[in-house]
């Protein structure tokens, strides 16, 4: 029997993916961690995505207003242990996965490409003389 090729995340990692970040969500605005670089910290669980068998989930958080990210990241990698736990009483499943946490970029990204093609002069359709084209009567 051939292998067939994976083309991303399927439908049922992408619906746990979704538990799971609801779920942290919940238990990082309970205010339970103590950890000093957290206990303060406003944190957005962007998404979640998880290994093929549930096990691994890879966290991307963003801090609010992006202060202390590198802090934030070691005091939830602390953590990662107790919020396994407290996911595993938020959300019903098998095995909760483990949690390793990463700083999303996205945001990031997203900014410089639309610098890029605002300095170009292109974003939101606009040609070269700034005017956007006129609509077809």
């Amino acid at each position: 029997m051939a292998k067939r090729a994976r083309h991303g995340s399927s439908q049922r990692q992408l619906r746990v993916g979704e538990l799971v970040r609801k779920g942290l969500s919940e238990v990082l605005r309970g205010g339970d961690i103590h950890h000093p670089d957290v206990a303060g910290a406003s944190i957005t669980v962007t998404e979640v995505r998880l290994s093929s068998d549930l096990r691994n989930a890879t966290v991307f958080v963003l801090p609010l207003g992006g202060k202390n990210a590198e802090a934030v990241l070691e005091g939830l990698d602390l953590c990662a242990p107790f919020l396994r736990g407290r996911l595993a009483r938020e959300v019903e499943l098998r095995h909760a996965p483990v949690l390793s946490f990463l700083l999303d970029d996205s945001f990031d990204q997203a900014e410089r490409v639309e610098a890029l093609l605002a300095a170009t002069g292109d974003i939101n359709g606009a040609g070269e003389d700034g005017e956007t084209p006129d609509e077809p009567d």
